[in-house]
């Protein structure tokens, strides 16, 4: 039955789904990394596939820029249409000074300026963590890749031009890894409705440092980083 936010009948999604920010993105990993894929939503044309990869029965949709947009969807994703699984697949901010442009990044842990979690959490921190079994997963897809990813602790801020520039020497302090926009909201939909979240990103600029990717550097890098997660789903299914 649909949704406000989401046009498919139920059974129409897997129960793992690939979240990028961009729907054309998720078209995009559809069209080039599933077989069978077909359009199951398209709501506001934040569009949503479902396919197979090497036999696995696996959706991608889009979320939009930010927690609210984010939290939303995985919200009704989960309730309304059972799925159990949501891998963010994004691009993020580096912090570290260690991380390079092109460099996968796998948030274990999601700090924040957003007020959503505490709102949920009766007015306390919460502490956003990534389902454990999803970052293991990742991190074996990436190994047997021979593809290096860095793993710790990620900001997810409100807003993406921040009027607090300085914030970022604090993240720096605390081993901030890098900045997205969506991950502990992701984390939090997911502990409140039972479902398991993980977030991971690509470099594809430096805060602390002049450079960025131009087009077709994401769209490698991005594949890399859409391989591990998939694969990870499968080495999940072996477990």
């Amino acid at each position: 039955m649909a949704t406000p936010h989401i046009n498919a009948e139920r059974g129409d999604f897997s129960d793992v789904v690939l979240m990028p920010g961009d729907p054309l993105r998720a078209k995009h990993i559809a069209e080039t990394q599933l077989e069978r894929a077909k359009l199951v939503t398209d709501t506001r044309n934040m569009l949503g596939f479902t396919g197979y990869y090497r036999g696995r029965r696996i959706s991608v949709m889009g979320h939009g820029m930010g927690i609210p947009s984010c939290s939303i969807y995985a919200k009704e994703l989960i309730t309304e249409y059972d799925v159990k699984h949501l891998i963010r697949v994004g691009s993020c901010g580096a912090i570290n000074r260690h991380l390079k442009l092109r460099d996968i990044v796998i948030g274990m842990g999601a700090s924040t300026d957003s007020g959503v979690n505490r709102q949920r959490f009766k007015g306390h921190d919460f502490a956003a963590l990534a389902d454990y079994g999803l970052l293991r997963h990742a991190v074996d897809a990436a190994q047997q890749q021979k593809i290096d990813v860095q793993i710790g602790n990620i900001f997810s801020a409100d807003l993406f031009y921040s009027p607090n520039p300085d914030m970022f020497d604090i993240m720096e302090k605390f081993n901030i890894l890098a900045v997205e926009m969506e991950a502990a909201g992701l984390y939090g939909v997911a502990a409140e409705f039972g479902a398991k979240a993980l977030c991971i990103c690509t470099v594809s600029d430096h805060l602390r440092q002049p450079g960025n990717l131009s087009a077709e550097q994401r769209q490698t890098s991005f594949n890399q980083m859409v391989e591990i997660a998939l694969e990870s789903v499968l080495l999940g299914d072996k477990a």
